[in-house]
């Protein structure tokens, strides 16, 4: 899988930005320099948490221990990425994200360096943004 997508550009990157600004299941610390497009990571308990929190399991004990997640070095080689973070409980990622300088400890920070991210954010996650950002309605 891995040569097959490193042969072709992706286009559209469809992204999450999670609660502890985890971009895919890339938690904090983020590994932002492996060149593999698909890694295997462990979901920590707040990951597994927050995946009952949102329906996608009805337990603790149906998540995963691991997942197959897009490395953070193949999400920036997408032409173009799109996040789409609702709700007021993402609202301190969102603004470690678009506020803090970029870190692994806040891997959504990196989406910063891409020339082309688009966030969808309602107003219970962009609650949090300084007024200047806020205001700003982009980057």
């Amino acid at each position: 899988l891995s040569e097959a997508v490193s042969a072709e550009p992706v286009d559209l990157g469809l992204i999450g930005i999670g609660e502890n600004a985890h971009i895919a299941f890339n938690d904090p610390p983020a590994d932002f320099e492996t060149e593999q497009p698909y890694i295997i990571v462990k979901l920590d308990d707040n990951c597994k948490k927050q995946q009952v929190r949102e329906g996608w399991f009805p337990d603790l004990e149906h998540v995963p221990a691991r997942a197959i997640s897009m490395s953070v070095r193949q999400i920036l080689k997408c032409q173009t990425i799109i996040s789409c973070v609702p709700h007021a409980v993402k609202a301190n990622a969102v603004r470690l994200a678009l506020e803090s300088p970029v870190s692994n400890a806040v891997p959504a920070s990196i989406l910063k360096t891409h020339p082309d991210v688009t966030l969808y954010l309602d107003d219970a996650s962009a609650a949090d943004l300084s007024p200047e950002l806020s205001q700003a309605g982009t980057r």
